[in-house]
This record gives C-alpha cells, sequence and structure tokens, in this order.
C-alpha cells in the first residue's frame, strides 16, 4: 500500500545557521546517511535542525536543538529567515523518515553567532548522536558539501544569509 504524501502534513521545525567570529559556518556529518564514520569528503551535511515542540517558539525551539545536537547554545540569533520554508521528502521516503507521519518539514530559519569555543561543541551530550562529525565551513564553499535533497533550502537560506559570513564587526 502506498501512501499518498499529499494527505500527510508538514513537520513544523527550526534550523540553525550557525556562524563563528570568521564568518563561516558549523556544518554537521548526519549518523544515519551513508557515509558516516568515513573520511570527512563522505557524507551528508547539515546545519543543525529539529522540531518545534508544543508550546514552544520558533526562538526557543532553535537554542534547544543547539544544546540537544551540538552540546551548546553559546550563541545569539543574529538573523531570522522571513518566511516559513518548506521542503517535501523524496517519495522512497515518505512513510519511512519523520516517523512516516509527514511529508516533509516546514521550517523556520534563523542565523546565529556562536559566542563559545570550538571545545564547546559536543556531539556525544544527546544520545543517540545525529552526527558523527562537525567542521567550520567558508559559506562560498558549502556547495561543496553533500546536503542531499536539502540543497535548494540551503541556496535559498544562504541567499538571505549571506551577509553574515564574514567576520564578526565587519
Amino acid at each position: 500500500m502506498s501512501i499518498d504524501k499529499s494527505d500527510l502534513p508538514y513537520r513544523p521545525n527550526v534550523g540553525a545557521m550557525l556562524f563563528n567570529a570568521r564568518g563561516e559556518v558549523l556544518m554537521a556529518r548526519r549518523t544515519d546517511m551513508p557515509g558516516a564514520g568515513g573520511p570527512v569528503t563522505e557524507g551528508v551535511w547539515q546545519c543543525p535542525q529539529g522540531g518545534i515542540d508544543d508550546g514552544e517558539t520558533p526562538r526557543q525551539a532553535v537554542m534547544r536543538e543547539l544544546m540537544e545536537e551540538i552540546g551548546t547554545d553559546h550563541a545569539t540569533i543574529i538573523g531570522e529567515y522571513p518566511q516559513w520554508i518548506s521542503y517535501d521528502l523524496p517519495d522512497h521516503l515518505i512513510g519511512k523518515a519523520l516517523g512516516g507521519q509527514f511529508r516533509g518539514q516546514t521550517q523556520k530559519w534563523f542565523a546565529l553567532r556562536f559566542a563559545g569555543h570550538d571545545g564547546d561543541i559536543r556531539l556525544d551530550t544527546h544520545l543517540p548522536a545525529e552526527f558523527d562529525m562537525w567542521q567550520w565551513v567558508p559559506a562560498c564553499d558549502m556547495s561543496r558539501l553533500n546536503v542531499g535533497f536539502k540543497r535548494s533550502v540551503y541556496d535559498q537560506i544562504m541567499q538571505e544569509f549571506s551577509r553574515f559570513a564574514k567576520p564578526a564587526g565587519a
């Protein structure tokens, strides 16, 4: 029996494009995708993101997601994408990903400036860990990473947030 994705809702979600003081973006490699555990050139990479809990605002959710996924919330919100961005899962993931309950996600994206030290970033504070590796990436190099089917989402967000991809105070 196939699932008609038009019968499924979008999952409310937040995304965090975290910029360091040099204007680079934190990208982390997913543990549940092919290439995890391999060389840095492999795997599927993404910015921290996650669902919005009942009664939680998107701003609260993005800070919670940072803490859960990268072990720190030493960051300040410096920008917000003006609209919600929705995407559909690829057909082969309908009924499997996101608990099988959603056709995709509708996301509120935030730009944040990291105020901590690299040692504050820990991928093992929430188990199971969502990521096995992270790196700071110059915004102009983000396109070299495999972000899977979310490429258009990242391209859209970076158009708005590119102004943050410079050293802090510049």
